[in-house]
């Protein structure tokens, strides 16, 4: 559990930022209440990701986990937010996919550079 608190930490981090710049992208403000709303189906997508992740076994920090990750934020965020009557604009789901790709994948990489860095020191 030591080892996957800080992925699960980043992983939050990662989608929160997304939803944050997202709103202030559109003006739509900070307020915790709509950053809950527009957060929680990224969030419990994400979540998801982190279950199959475990449940197959896999390094949390892998690469490979950031993208079961990534399409849970993305699959299961975009269905959610669906079901919850708020818009998938085709755009949007692109954007989306984009930036949590980008950002839960890109800290993968960030850590592994540095992991080997260390160890070739």
């Amino acid at each position: 559990m030591r080892r996957l608190a800080p992925v699960w930490a980043a992983d939050l981090l990662a989608v929160l930022v997304f939803v944050v710049l997202g709103r202030r992208s559109h003006d739509e403000g900070s307020a915790m209440a709509g950053t809950v709303a527009t957060a929680w189906p990224f969030v419990t997508g994400a979540a998801v990701g982190e279950l199959v992740v475990v449940v197959a076994r896999r390094p949390p920090e892998s690469l490979p986990a950031g993208a079961v990750v990534t399409t849970g934020a993305v699959g299961v965020g975009m269905t959610l937010r669906r079901l919850a009557g708020d818009g998938t604009p085709p755009s949007f789901v692109v954007v989306a996919t984009t930036f949590l790709a980008l950002f839960l994948l890109g800290w993968r990489l960030v850590a592994r550079l540095f992991a080997r860095r260390r160890a070739a020191a």
